[in-house]
């Protein structure tokens, strides 16, 4: 039998086999991710699964996105049995289960080192080293729906927290949200976001490793479910002009033990020196991990002003246009007090994103950076000498200008490790260049009449 820890069930290998026999699962799908991001998936039936689950599944890495060359291109999915669950939108007749994997290399077993979930789990123990038991995540992702994947018509134009007929979309979250809780991913709510069509579901804050598993899964059922509907959900950042783009605000905490190590009840702004460095971090090192939370071209649209995302390093408690924010002390909440970071985006490698995220703020901690003061003015209102007066830098404003920062970048090529880092800049130059060669259509508006 599974053990229980902490009062729920402790997923093991015998757990597994237990409910593929009494739930009638026939086929188990192995999830892994790509440098990108991209989630990867083969199935195996029931009758290979107890030989799957002690030495792995064979598969060619050569074919995946950042992963190996051809010829040494054997590598070996290790299924984790505490992720097991069924596909809620499968037949549940002969149903379907899935397990997330970790990438072993074949010839000496160990992790693979172009995993992503590999590169989490090495920085999360560095954080262990450091004496934080727990880094605890709470993302929000932002979606839209469109009626297809060929345009961007839009189904509704509803606003905010809209809760009116202008939301026809609240059956699909509901339904995805169902679906979510089916599959052990704990939602706090759901609305309509600010932008025509554009959704937001929350997820309750867990442990960095499942919350990453856990951001994998919630965009795929996103997109299960709208295609069960008939319409297409993406999580592109910035897919329609002049509205606000799709973000991934991240909420984060460390925790020793039970308690906060962000908490302080005598400091200021009651957050710890060990909050406060951590915060120093992540606003030191954010130009530099810009490309690895924003990760597309296209996330460049919507890190602009006017849209709500943020564009300039600062942090704050009130002002939603700063790129940290953390929210207000409320007493007796010691265990919430957290910080939130603005800038990723829901199509950032989840992995490679938490990673980046932790190292920065860790790095804060271990050298003592200090915190400057907090800015609660509206930054966009501000000029550009303004902020230069009182020490306020700019996100980079492309992909390219991006990656030169990540290039140089000590802190994220140690985080990633040279194979993720190397083959993540590649990838990105390549991008970036395919991207900046192209004539848009707005160019053809503007130019070919005048010139």
């Amino acid at each position: 039998m599974p053990k229980k820890e902490s009062g729920r069930v402790r997923k093991d290998k015998n757990y597994v086999l237990k409910m593929v026999k009494e739930k009638d699962v026939k086929f188990i799908r192995f999830w892994f991710t790509d440098i990108l991001g991209q989630l990867k998936s083969f199935a195996i039936t029931d009758s290979e699964l107890e030989d799957a689950l002690e030495e792995g599944m064979g598969f060619d890495g050569s074919s995946i996105t950042g992963y190996q060359s051809i010829e040494e291109s054997d590598m070996i999915a290790m299924p984790d049995p505490e992720t097991f669950e069924i596909l809620p939108w499968r037949p549940q007749e002969k149903a379907v289960g899935r397990m997330i994997c970790d990438v072993l290399d074949p010839t000496t077993g160990e992790p693979y080192k172009g995993d992503p979930r590999y590169v989490l789990k090495r920085t999360l123990k560095r954080a262990e080293e450091m004496g934080f038991d727990h880094f605890y995540l709470g993302p929000e992702l932002e979606f839209f729906y469109f009626k297809n994947s060929e345009g961007t018509e839009i189904l509704d134009k509803g606003g905010y927290f809209d809760l009116t007929p202008l939301d026809v979309a609240s059956d699909l979250r509901r339904e995805t949200v169902f679906a979510l809780e089916a599959m052990g991913i704990d939602v706090e709510y759901s609305h309509h976001e600010v932008a025509p069509s554009q959704h937001e579901i929350d997820l309750r804050y867990k442990d960095a490793l499942k919350m990453a598993d856990s951001t994998m899964t919630y965009r795929l059922v996103v997109k299960e479910i709208a295609q069960k509907y008939g319409v297409y959900a993406t999580f592109m950042p910035k897919p329609l002009f002049g509205q606000n783009g799709s973000g991934m605000h991240t909420h984060q905490s460390l925790f020793k033990g039970d308690k906060n190590a962000f908490y302080s009840s005598t400091e200021k702004y009651n957050l710890s020196k060990e909050g406060k460095s951590y915060i120093a971090g992540i606003l030191k090192h954010a130009p530099e991990m810009c490309s690895i939370l924003a990760q597309w071209n296209n996330s460049y649209k919507r890190l602009v002003p006017g849209y709500e995302a943020p564009v300039y390093i600062s942090w704050a408690q009130r002002n939603r246009s700063a790129l940290v924010r953390v929210p207000m002390y409320k007493p007796g909440q010691e265990k919430a007090t957290r910080i939130e970071l603005r800038c990723p985006d829901p199509a950032c490698n989840p992995y490679l994103a938490f990673s980046v995220m932790l190292a920065a703020g860790l790095e804060g901690i271990e050298k003592g950076y200090e915190l400057p003061e907090p800015v609660e003015l509206d930054i966009f209102g501000l000029s550009n000498s303004e902020m230069g007066e009182i020490g306020i830098k700019p996100l980079p404003g492309s992909l390219g200008e991006a990656i030169a920062l990540t290039e140089q970048s000590e802190l994220v090529r140690n985080t990633l490790g040279d194979h993720v880092f190397n083959n993540f800049i590649e990838l990105k130059k390549k991008e970036w260049d395919e991207d900046r060669v192209q004539v848009s259509t707005y160019e053809l508006d503007k130019y070919l009449p005048i010139l």
